[in-house]
C-alpha cells in the first residue's frame, strides 16, 4: 500500500451547511480539492450507530449517522482518495473514558451483542461497497484502550472483548465480499508501550487476523516523540504487523477563538481559551510548531523498520469555529450523562486558520 497522508473529515457536512468556507492562497475551494492539493491520499469518516435522542435530536459533532458519513466516502471517492471507515459501535464518541452501548442494544446478552456487531459490520461495508465508496481500510472499534461495548465489553474482561472484536472482523470480511479491505485495530495514547505489549498480547491469544494496528498519538496527552517511536519499532516486530497513526494532531495557536463561535464563557470547551501548555509539550502551540511537529512525525513513521509505518491521519483539520458546530450538544449530553459545555474544542489544532485559511503544516504534508 502507498504510504497513508490522511485526514478525518467527519464534521464535513456539518460545517458547510453552517457555511464555512475553506482558501488557499487566498482562492476558495472546497475542503477535499485542497487536502487533495496536499497530497492527502485517504479519508477517515466515523460513523455511530443512532446519533439521535428518543425525541430526534442531533447528537451534533458531525451528526455521523449511515448517510452522512456514506456522503462524505463517496465524495472523497469521487476525489480519487480512498476511505477508512470507523465504528465506534455507540450512539456517540467512544474513546478511553466512554463506550457506551448504542440505545438498541442496550439490553442484549453478551451472544446478542456479538451478533448485532457481526451483522451491522457486514451489512454497513456492503453497503458503503454497494454504493460505490472506494472502502479500503476499517476500524473495527475506536480507541479499545479500556474495551468497547461496556460493561460486558469492558477491560479485564478480555474474552468479551474479544467476542465483539472477532465480530466486527468477520463483518467486515464477510461485507467485503470479494474486495480486499485491510482491518485495523485501535488503541489511544500511543507512547505508552506497557498498553499496547499487554493489550495485543491479551487480545492475540483469543483474536482472529487482523492487518494493522492503529495508534492515537496527540502530543498535548502521548508523550514525547521519541516514546511513539520507541513503542512503534517494538510492537511491529512483537506482533508482526503494520503500524497507522490513525489520529494525531498538534496546536498552530493558543489565540482565543471566541468571537468566532458566537457563545458565553460557560458555553465553550475550548483549549485555545486554557493557560499556555509550551513548557509541558514538545512542540510549541505555533505555526512553526505544528510544522515541525508534523514533519517529524512522517519521519518517525517512514523510519520505523521494514517499512511498517504505513502513515498517519490527522484528526479533524477543518474543524473550524463556526457558530452551531461543537463537540455536544444538550441531547448528547444527556445521552453520555455529560456536563458539558459543549462548544468547539479542536480549532486551534486544525489545519486551517479561524477564518478557513491553508496553514503552512499542509505544505510539510505534501512534501513528506
Amino acid at each position: 500500500m502507498d504510504f497513508v497522508k490522511g485526514m478525518d473529515v467527519s464534521t464535513m457536512i456539518e460545517l458547510e451547511r453552517l457555511h464555512a468556507r475553506y482558501y488557499d492562497g487566498g482562492q476558495e475551494n472546497t475542503l477535499l480539492a485542497i487536502l487533495k492539493k496536499y497530497g492527502v491520499n485517504m479519508i477517515r469518516v466515523r460513523l455511530w450507530n443512532d446519533p439521535y435522542s428518543e425525541m430526534g435530536e442531533s447528537y451534533g459533532a458531525g451528526g455521523n449517522d449511515f448517510p452522512t458519513s456514506l456522503e462524505i466516502a463517496r465524495r472523497a471517492t469521487q476525489e480519487g482518495m480512498e476511505v477508512l471507515l470507523d465504528f465506534h459501535y455507540s450512539d456517540f464518541w467512544t474513546d478511553p473514558q466512554k463506550q457506551f452501548k448504542p440505545k438498541a442494544w442496550r439490553n442484549l446478552s453478551v451472544e446478542g451483542l456479538e451478533r448485532a456487531v457481526y451483522e451491522y459490520t457486514r451489512d454497513t461495508v456492503a453497503a458503503f461497497l454497494e454504493n460505490g465508496v472506494n472502502l479500503t481500510m476499517v476500524q473495527v472499534g475506536n480507541e479499545l484502550t479500556f474495551g468497547l461495548l461496556w460493561p460486558e465489553g469492558k477491560t479485564p474482561h478480555y474474552d468479551n472483548i474479544a467476542r465483539f472484536v472477532n465480530a466486527g472482523i468477520r463483518g467486515v470480511r464477510d461485507g467485503a465480499g470479494q474486495k480486499d479491505i485491510r482491518v485495523m485495530l485501535h488503541l489511544d495514547n500511543g507512547g505508552n508501550n506497557a498498553l499496547y505489549r499487554t493489550w495485543f498480547d491479551e487480545f492475540t491469544k483469543r483474536g482472529e487476523d487482523f492487518d494493522l494496528i492503529g495508534l492515537s498519538y496527540y502530543p498535548l496527552w502521548h508523550g514525547k516523540m521519541g516514546q511513539l517511536q520507541a513503542n512503534m519499532e517494538d510492537i511491529a516486530k512483537r506482533f508482526d504487523k503494520d503500524l497507522i497513526v490513525v489520529e494525531t494532531s498538534a496546536g498552530f495557536s493558543m489565540e482565543d477563538y471566541s468571537a468566532y463561535e458566537k457563545l458565553s464563557p460557560k458555553e465553550r470547551k475550548g483549549y485555545a481559551s486554557r493557560p499556555p501548555l509550551t513548557e509541558t509539550v514538545e512542540y510549541p502551540l505555533t505555526r512553526q510548531g505544528q510544522s515541525d511537529f508534523i514533519r517529524d512525525l512522517i519521519r518517525v513513521i517512514r523510519g520505523i523498520e521494514n517499512g511498517r509505518g504505513k502513515g498517519f491521519f490527522w484528526w479533524e483539520p477543518a474543524w473550524i469555529p463556526v457558530p452551531g458546530s461543537g463537540w455536544a450538544t444538550p441531547a448528547s449530553l444527556r445521552y453520555m450523562n455529560d456536563p458539558g459545555p459543549c462548544g468547539n474544542e479542536w480549532a486551534n489544532q486544525a489545519l486551517f486558520d479561524y477564518e478557513g485559511n491553508a496553514l503552512p503544516a499542509l505544505e510539510q504534508i505534501r512534501e513528506g
